[in-house]
């Protein structure tokens, strides 16, 4: 919350697009935050169904220090479609953003990615671009946990039905006790129930962002073993960093064997008690450190 003329007091989450800058990149315009500075670099990626007020709170805790630039990627929550012939696949999505650094002449960065974003932070890890000079990998999807969990498997299948169908069906996300079931956003974040309407509209008002979202779905279950084969190239070198949450998202876990586990090369650096796969929004200070 902040304050405004008047004394009244405005949620950061219900003006999030104001100031909000725009770039033409290969697939279509992307928005993104941008709050400037010279000092160190931090980008951030969200994940399904989420846009980059995803990072609101962390972005406010570290902006007086670093410079945070938190893009709004085409995974279901962004307000401009993309072109009719785009790749939306998550390789693809990661090329993306390695076009967004590159646009803008980003260098030494830090990438951060939350959910699916992280898968993204992954696949660029192991292209070794020589704009990124650390990774943080916060509460994602990673070796087979791939679609992640119920809410990731859900949205998977519900992305195999046509365009029209996908729209009836994600029209009961416009329920808030529909919002809050396990299988949508009910075990991913403690808070922000309005924020998670918003982030509704744009699928659930535009024919062709529910294109995009079928699209990037249907991508993402043709790809099961995507982060499989990641995990499996990712660079001894990389700085990598693990944020676990309660028990059910623990992250170095997997079918792969505690080998494939160890090969991650975690450290913990905050572990709430509170936290949730969303964990900028439970504890958001534990990200200056």
């Amino acid at each position: 919350m902040f304050r405004i003329a008047g004394g009244l007091d405005v949620d950061v989450n219900r003006v999030v697009h104001f100031g909000m800058a725009e770039i033409e990149l290969s697939v279509g315009t992307i928005e993104y935050h941008d709050t400037g500075g010279d000092g160190p670099v931090i980008v951030l990626l969200h994940g399904l169904l989420m846009d980059s007020s995803l990072w609101a709170d962390v972005v406010a805790e570290l902006s007086t220090d670093f410079r945070c630039l938190a893009p709004t990627l085409p995974m279901g929550a962004h307000r401009d479609a993309m072109h009719g012939d785009a790749d939306l696949s998550l390789p693809r999505m990661a090329g993306l953003v390695a076009e967004f650094l590159d646009r803008l002449d980003l260098h030494d960065v830090t990438l951060v990615g939350n959910d699916t974003g992280g898968a993204l932070v992954q696949l660029l890890a192991c292209d070794d671009s020589p704009r990124i000079g650390r990774i943080v990998l916060a509460s994602c999807e990673a070796f087979d946990n791939f679609p992640a969990r119920v809410t990731g498997t859900t949205l998977a299948q519900t992305g195999k039905l046509p365009p029209v169908l996908f729209g009836l069906f994600m029209q009961q996300m416009r329920l808030r006790p529909v919002r809050r079931l396990p299988i949508a956003f009910g075990w991913l974040t403690k808070r922000g129930d309005a924020t998670t309407a918003r982030w509704m509209k744009p699928v659930l008002q535009q024919r062709e962002i529910r294109r995009d979202a079928v699209r990037m779905l249907r991508a993402i279950a043709g790809q099961p073993n995507l982060l499989v084969d990641t995990a499996r190239d990712l660079p001894s070198s990389s700085d990598q960093l693990w944020w676990y949450g309660p028990a059910r998202t623990g992250s170095c876990r997997s079918s792969m064997g505690v080998g494939s586990a160890s090969s991650c090369r975690t450290r913990v650096w905050s572990r709430s008690p509170t936290a949730t796969p969303f964990c900028r929004w439970t504890s958001p200070r534990g990200w200056r450190g």
